[in-house]
């Protein structure tokens, strides 16, 4: 990239805010008060983000009775839950190609599992009245190299001879132009269901509204300190107090399991966005982008893109950055030199927005697993239940996985329990410095296959024998 191409690109960054756009908002609520003394309950959830939250909603969705608790270490949804793009997924499996390669004994039931939970996680959003922007518009992924656009064909010709194709619709080069307008997209498949557009932020504030006046109490600036067996159920520690529950259900994806055997299974992964100031109706036109799709194209290091409801886009992605040792540290939530990256990458997609600038310019921890997909599991003689992993795709994962958590704690075989994915684990990460290293060689291996027409090298191949891999 010549010096002044990066010069002019990066001149769209001089003003963005290192804040994540959709928390930078004046009706953001004001935080519960934290635990001060002892609470007992049935259910106590710890984590205030997707997971934990809608546990909690359907823990008294189910049981109205059911005494719940949840304990949130700072504010609800600052963390991975209000800092994502927005895409809110039927797959539970991390996209068909992944659930297809790992279960495929399974992939018809975890796809019309997660077809249900998303039009499940619609109803809530109009049942309970939250204001989140929620659009069903679908998404597409672009091919931008010409090896991408015949895999894309290939493989829509494949799952269409599995059965597994309803919804989606193979576009050349002529009919992605049509729906959004880039020198770079060169055929694309549209999955005109799967895929809805919500704001990140308001969905997890209305989350806890709805909670809230279902009775759920709770505590926000407490977090959960210790686990521990007490008498016939578990007592958590707060730093001002105590609760102690029947039950226990663990929602804190990236951030160090209360089950320390867990821990092992995820690393973080932190993952950058831009976002750009609204665009003018003359703009809009330019790119053609009418039916408000979300876009991603098919590289192993992709973006992810979209529409705001205020039209900004939101450009994200490329970069996934492993900090050694896998360390969760608010100074790795902001990064320049990606921003950088991810602003030349921008106007090589949409030359004719030169001239827009950014506003906001964030980053933030993803919980990663070797699988790419949620894992789940229970502790404490089935006292305790936790749901992790989600690897970018848990903005509607999540609540497949509290309905999981929810049938572990219950103890009761369920069509969620006897799945494979639910029943078995991932392989755990190794430890340090063998993970960092193995994460480097992949992450080299990845970024060269995208420079050389795709192809795999021994490494890739090995690791994908062994059903390994990295992901954001």
């Amino acid at each position: 990239m010549a010096p002044s191409a990066m010069s002019r690109w990066t001149k769209a960054l001089s003003e963005a805010q290192p804040v994540p756009y959709w928390l930078d908002d004046p009706g953001r609520p004001h935080p519960e008060p934290a635990l001060t003394g002892a609470e007992t309950c049935d259910l106590l959830v710890v984590g205030g983000g997707y997971s934990g939250l809608w546990t909690a909603l359907l823990a008294k969705e189910r049981d109205p009775q059911r005494d719940v608790v949840l304990l949130e270490g700072r504010e609800v949804g600052w963390a991975a839950s209000g800092r994502n793009g927005g895409f809110c997924a039927a797959s539970l499996t991390h996209g068909l190609p992944n659930g297809l390669a790992r279960w495929p004994d399974e992939i018809h039931k975890l796809e019309e599992l997660g077809a249900r939970n998303l039009d499940e996680i619609e109803a809530a959003v109009a049942r309970h009245g939250i204001d989140c922007d929620f659009e069903r518009t679908g998404e597409i992924d672009v091919a931008t190299e010409t090896y991408q656009a015949w895999e894309l064909r290939d493989w829509y010709e494949d799952i269409e001879r599995r059965g597994l194709a309803e919804g989606v619709e193979f576009l050349d080069a002529d009919a992605v132009q049509e729906q959004v307008a880039s020198p770079t997209f060169q055929a694309g498949l549209y999955d005109r269901r799967g895929v809805a557009m919500l704001n990140p932020a308001k969905l997890v504030w209305g989350l806890k509204a709805a909670c809230v006046r279902l009775g759920v109490r709770v505590y926000e600036h407490t977090p959960a300190l210790t686990l521990k067996p007490y008498g016939a159920g578990m007592a958590v520690r707060t730093p001002y107090g105590q609760v102690r529950a029947r039950q226990v259900a663990l929602g804190t994806n990236i951030f160090p399991n209360l089950v320390k055997r867990v821990r092992a299974f995820t690393v973080p992964v932190y993952d950058y966005a831009l976002m750009t100031e609204p665009l003018t109706d003359d703009q809009l036109k330019e790119i053609g982008w009418q039916n408000r799709q979300g876009l991603g194209d098919s590289a192993n290091q992709f973006h992810y893109f979209r529409l705001s409801a205020d039209n900004r886009i939101l450009w994200g992605g490329y970069d996934a950055i492993y900090p050694y040792g896998g360390r969760v540290r608010a100074e790795y939530d902001d990064r320049p030199e990606t921003y950088a990256k991810l602003a030349g990458h921008f106007f090589t997609c949409f030359p004719q927005l030169e001239g827009v600038n950014f506003t906001h310019a964030w980053g933030g921890a993803i919980d990663t697993c070797s699988r790419f997909s949620a894992f789940f599991g229970t502790a404490h003689q089935g006292k305790v239940a936790y749901a992790a992993g989600f690897t970018g795709l848990g903005v509607g994962a999540t609540r497949f996985g509290a309905d999981v958590m929810l049938d572990l704690l219950a103890g009761e075989p369920t069509e969620r329990t006897e799945l494979e994915m639910v029943r078995k684990k991932p392989l755990p990460f190794p430890p340090e410095p063998f993970a960092w290293t193995g994460i480097a060689l992949t992450k080299w291996s990845l970024a060269r296959a995208d420079a050389h027409g795709g192809r795999r090298n021994l490494w890739l191949k090995a690791m994908d024998r062994l059903g390994l891999g990295f992901d954001s």
